[in-house]
């Protein structure tokens, strides 16, 4: 284990290596310390990737040990922090900054040790099951088990992550391979998809659905393979497993969702908070977007998919309940007020303007999210329709409209549209649009695609030609821009 300690106080240096030394005695481990005694020293000697825990001093000369932190997470975003000081006052704004824990001083070893402990247990199993890779971000360790899927676009390897992060590798995939298939749970679907099987949802005759929605390509000459393996995945897994009569489709049997990984949508002007309901949604698997006021929240609800939209009732500008009712016109995520007003009147008023719950902020924490995720999972339940501005893609009645004007598409012209529209800002070359809307066809060179996205486009632009629903990228490829980015 390699720690770095940086702190002003040589006592508490002096406090830390006996403690440590300690440690390695008591546990007959060996463990690699450096000392800081000033923030410039730590932040000149770090590159990212050397250490594997860092004991930051909170208060120090010049920097503080939170903007140090904020630094060091542009180099390592795998790094474990734990945040010393004589107060707790810097507890909350700590883990903004993903910190690992906060120790108050003076530490004694009755604090400190179990923490080591989980850190090296931690450490063990992540070489165990997981890789080291250098990204644009820096240098960054991952576990197996949170991949879902590799892919490569133009020559650039992207590793997509449960949680929704994408990690750019500076690799080529070939060079990644060796690290995946020998694994029992990985697949090559494609020549530029590596998929894991734990997050496959289904198996269809063009591509595979992960259990967070992404269609990845299943080329024609792997598809046996790949549904073999799967197969095999599911038997080794305990997981059962039903065929739609009539339907080329296999598929693990669907299961509650439960695991929280939703995106939600926080609208508070106060950063504490923000903070701190964050924090806690992205413990439960949650992806958190920020929105200061209703203006902001309304442009991001124009143009990204949300599964719940967390209000407060007093945020600048426009009121909550005034922006409820607005986002209820242009979105269908269920809205929750979140908000420190107990008043009874005030707290009907919120459901009267469109809001599916109020929750005031002394509420436990266990409820808070209690009722958070029990609204999602409700409203998921009949969610069939997604709205981009003036465009509703209707998935049950299989057809879209355009400022309440059903648009006449075809088939293949509506599968092309939703599958763009599913990944907002992700370029889709024509080979990628051609595998997944026609499967089993030979390549051909992307004249078909070409056709049909043309009339597609040309469709659009007539019904509204305010926006350019679908965006060519030269030399890439097309993808989905919703209005108001």
């Amino acid at each position: 284990m390699r720690i770095a300690v940086c702190d002003d106080d040589e006592c508490e240096i002096d406090h830390l290596s006996e403690l440590i030394t300690e440690y390695q005695l008591s546990r007959g481990v060996s463990v690699e310390c450096h000392f800081f005694h000033n923030s410039i020293d730590f932040l000149c000697d770090m590159k990212g990737g050397e250490y594997d825990l860092v004991v930051l001093d909170v208060v120090m000369p010049g920097e503080s040990g939170i903007k140090v932190a904020r630094e060091l997470r542009e180099k390592d975003k795998n790094v474990k922090l734990i945040f010393i000081s004589l107060s707790p006052e810097f507890a909350v704004e700590s883990y903004s900054v993903d910190a690992y824990h906060y120790l108050l001083k003076p530490i004694d070893m009755d604090a400190l040790f179990p923490l080591l402990d989980k850190v090296k247990k931690e450490l063990s199993i992540q070489e165990e099951q997981g890789f080291v890779l250098k990204s644009r971000e820096g240098v960054v360790r991952l576990s197996f088990a949170e991949i879902e899927f590799v892919e490569v676009i133009n020559k650039k390897v992207s590793i997509h992550l449960t949680d929704g992060v994408v990690r750019e590798v500076t690799a080529a995939l070939v060079d990644l391979e060796g690290e995946f298939l020998t694994r029992q749970e990985f697949i090559k679907t494609h020549r530029s998809y590596i998929v894991n099987l734990n997050g496959v949802q289904s198996i269809g005759p063009k591509c595979a659905v992960t259990k967070r929605g992404h269609s990845i390509p299943v080329s024609r000459q792997r598809h046996n393979q790949f549904q073999n393996a799967y197969m095999d995945f599911l038997s080794r897994t305990g997981t059962s497993v039903s065929v739609s009569d009539g339907q080329p489709m296999l598929s693990a049997e669907k299961q509650e969702r439960n695991d929280g990984m939703w995106r939600i949508l926080l609208v508070d002007d106060d950063p504490g908070a923000q903070t701190f309901w964050a924090n806690i949604l992205r413990c439960h698997g949650c992806m958190v977007k920020l929105a200061g006021n209703g203006e902001d929240a309304l442009k991001l609800a124009a143009h990204e998919t949300y599964d719940c939209i967390l209000l407060d009732v007093m945020i600048p500008g426009e009121d909550g309940f005034s922006i409820c009712e607005r986002l209820r016109k242009l979105t269908h995520a269920p809205v929750i007020f979140l908000s420190s007003i107990t008043e009874p009147n005030r707290q009907v008023e919120g459901f009267s303007v469109g809001g599916i719950d109020y929750i005031t902020k002394d509420t436990p924490i266990d409820l808070f999210w209690a009722k958070v995720e029990t609204r999602i999972k409700l409203a998921a339940k009949d969610r069939t329709q997604f709205r981009y501005g003036p465009l509703l893609l209707d998935l049950m009645g299989h057809k879209v409209l355009i400022n309440g004007k059903e648009l006449l598409l075809t088939p293949v012209e509506f599968d092309i549209l939703c599958l763009l529209s599913e990944h907002l800002e992700h370029v889709f070359t024509p080979e990628e649009i051609f595998g997944m809307v026609w499967g089993g066809q030979p390549w051909d060179g992307g004249k078909m695609v070409q056709t049909h996205m043309s009339r597609l486009r040309r469709k659009l632009e007539k019904a509204w030609g305010e926006h350019y629903f679908i965006e060519t990228v030269w030399g890439q490829g097309y993808r989905f821009v919703s209005p108001g980015n």
